[in-house]
């Protein structure tokens, strides 16, 4: 089972980023995937759910009406859109099936002027 996220960066209060991760080793239609994120000194956090065919979708309060996370199946790939964007979602995001013990490298996001 690997994940490979890309897409992070260094952006402005209120820009936009769109994550991707690319997922292998397992039937990537079956199962629901999430993303996560960890600042520095603090815990891992679950920031969005979708179910395997995206018809359930959940965020956390924090990023709720900001954030989309999306699936391709047919590419094996998690998206999640990242739109006014705040000091406080600077972090590494990383995606994961919870199903399986196992984190990719993760992608570091840097909001900040």
């Amino acid at each position: 089972v690997q994940f490979v996220e890309s897409g992070g960066g260094l952006v402005q209060p209120g820009g936009s980023l769109r994550l991707s991760c690319a997922a292998s080793g397992f039937t990537f239609n079956m199962y629901a995937m999430r993303w996560y994120r960890q600042a520095p000194g603090k815990e891992r956090e679950l920031v969005a759910h979708i179910d395997s065919i995206g018809s359930s979708i959940n965020y956390a309060d924090s990023v709720k009406g900001r954030f989309t996370i999306s699936r391709d199946n047919a590419k094996n790939t998690v998206y999640l859109q990242m739109n006014s964007l705040k000091p406080e979602d600077t972090a590494v995001y990383y995606c994961k099936n919870p199903k399986f013990n196992s984190w990719g490298q993760g992608t570091q996001v840097t909001v900040s002027s």
